[in-house]
């Protein structure tokens, strides 16, 4: 299987590309480039410094990959951006190496669905199967579970989490922590419940999905303090992965503030 490379592209010699690799026109692609077997790079797509690109991904028009992070304190250090396998990268996408100062990466998981002008900023460290919506924007620092939703015109604030299939509604402003299976809304974003129709989706079954509730009824009630809740749902549902995984997400790094509900729940 072959390499195919419009004329009108430019790829520099360093470039690594696999079998079964397209280039587009006028796409540019630098010398610490890597690009996985049968991935498709189509037209007017620029992939810079040191960026690796798995699989059997799609890297649609105009986008740009490996580009230099937003940092004041950023002086061209050889930092690096890795993209899973089979990610569909649509048009205008942006997504950037690493600032100093980090582990040097910024990493984007499997099976990704990038929507137009979406954009993934230095250091993010980003999950399989997530969907960012058009516009929808990842500042420094994010880290993004497996299964997350951003919907249209969002934004994550630098250095937040978002647990594993969260959903974050369109327009909304993220500057807390959102825990697994949340779904979070509005500006500043709060905490609207839990990504029912997400957990439908993937197949959670119908007992874990009610004892996710009875558990996000009792860890955001009213009554005690927050960290006496805490405690209480993790005795009374201990057995639960789920409800652990929220747990566990919330006690991993107590000095974060988290998105909470607005209202009495």
């Amino acid at each position: 299987m072959s390499v195919d490379i419009h004329p009108t592209a430019l790829v520099a010699k360093g470039a690594e590309l696999a079998d079964g690799v397209s280039v587009g026109p006028y796409s540019i692609l630098g010398e610490h480039v890597k690009v996985g077997a049968r991935t498709q790079i189509l037209a007017h797509v620029v992939v810079e410094n040191r960026t690796t690109i798995g699989e059997d991904c799609s890297v649609r028009n105009f986008s740009n990959l490996g580009g230099p992070p937003h940092h004041t304190g950023y002086k061209g250090e050889p930092t690096e951006l890795v993209i899973g396998d089979r990610n569909k990268i649509w048009e205008h996408v942006t997504m950037h190496i690493a600032a100093p100062g980090g582990d040097g990466f910024t990493r984007v998981g499997n099976d990704g669905f990038y929507m137009a002008t979406s954009h993934v900023g230095h250091d993010c460290v980003v999950g399989d199967n997530v969907v960012l919506a058009h516009s929808a924007t990842l500042g420094g620092h994010v880290h993004v579970g497996d299964f997350v939703t951003v919907s249209g015109l969002a934004a994550v604030h630098q250095f937040c989490r978002v647990g594993r299939y969260a959903f974050i509604g369109g327009l909304a402003a993220v500057t807390k922590d959102v825990i697994p299976y949340g779904l979070v809304w509005g500006n500043h974003a709060h905490l609207e419940g839990l990504n029912l129709v997400g957990l439908k989706r993937r197949d959670f079954g119908r007992e874990t999905i009610s004892e996710l509730r009875s558990a996000y009824r009792l860890l955001f009630a009213e009554e005690g303090t927050f960290q006496e809740r805490i405690d209480d749902t993790a005795t009374a549902f201990g057995q639960c992965a789920p409800v652990m995984e929220i747990i566990d997400f919330i006690r991993a790094d107590a000095s974060r503030p988290l998105c909470l509900p607005d209202r009495e729940v």
